[in-house]
Formats: structure tokens, sequence, C-alpha cells
């Protein structure tokens, strides 16, 4: 039984850093594909951020390109999401995502979920 859990949210003010972790266990992970999605109120959940366990290809939703980075320590095997220059619409909460296949963007393609971590950017 593959579990993700995220941990790292909070409450900061605009232009500070965060860093999300998402750690997997029950499965082998290999050839995953990890992600990010964001979901704020009233809208629907995007696609922010994704890499391969397999490789260091990394994708990014066009907002978050140049703030956020991605990285992955497949000893663990966990994810993280360092989150820099936050701004107020980054407020959302924000799930970890895997797929045992290639990179999609879509998040009905991904399997397995975490719980949720709530980002509340401050103006």
């Amino acid at each position: 039984q593959v579990q993700l859990v995220e941990s790292g949210g909070g409450l900061v003010q605009a232009e500070s850093s965060l860093r999300l972790s998402c750690a997997a266990s029950g499965g082998t992970f290999t050839f995953y594909t990890m992600a990010w999605f964001r979901q704020a109120p009233g809208k629907e959940r995007e696609f922010v951020a994704a890499v391969k366990l397999s490789s260091t290809t990394t994708y990014y939703a066009d907002s978050v390109k140049g703030r956020f980075i991605i990285s992955r320590d497949n000893a663990k095997p966990t994810v993280y999401l360092q989150m820099n220059s936050l701004k107020p619409e980054d407020t959302a909460v924000y799930y970890c995502a895997a797929r045992n296949r290639y990179f999609s963007s879509k998040y009905s393609e991904y399997d397995y979920w975490g719980q949720g971590t709530q980002v509340t950017v401050s103006s």
C-alpha cells in the first residue's frame, strides 16, 4: 500500500520561503513520477511541479517557474518543493501525488495522493 505523507506547510508573509516534503513508502518507486498539485478554495486542483525518480528531469507550471524548485532523495524516497518568493496567490492546499508512469500534469492520472498541507501567504 503506497502512502504519501506531506509536511512543511504553514502561514508566511509574501516574499518568504517554505519547503514542503513528501515521504513515500509502501512501494517500489524507481520509475515513479512524483508531483505536487495545489488547490485553492473554489478552484480546480492544478499542477505545480513534478520530477521523475529515475532521472533529473523536472517539470513546472508557468506560474511557479523560477520561484519553486522540486527535488528528490531516492534513498528515502522523499520529494521536496522549495517555494521561494511566495505570493498571496500561492495560497492553497498542496498535495503530493505519485504515478508509476511517465510524467503527466493531469491530476486525474495520478494514482496515489497525500493528505495535503495548507500553505497560506499573507500580503
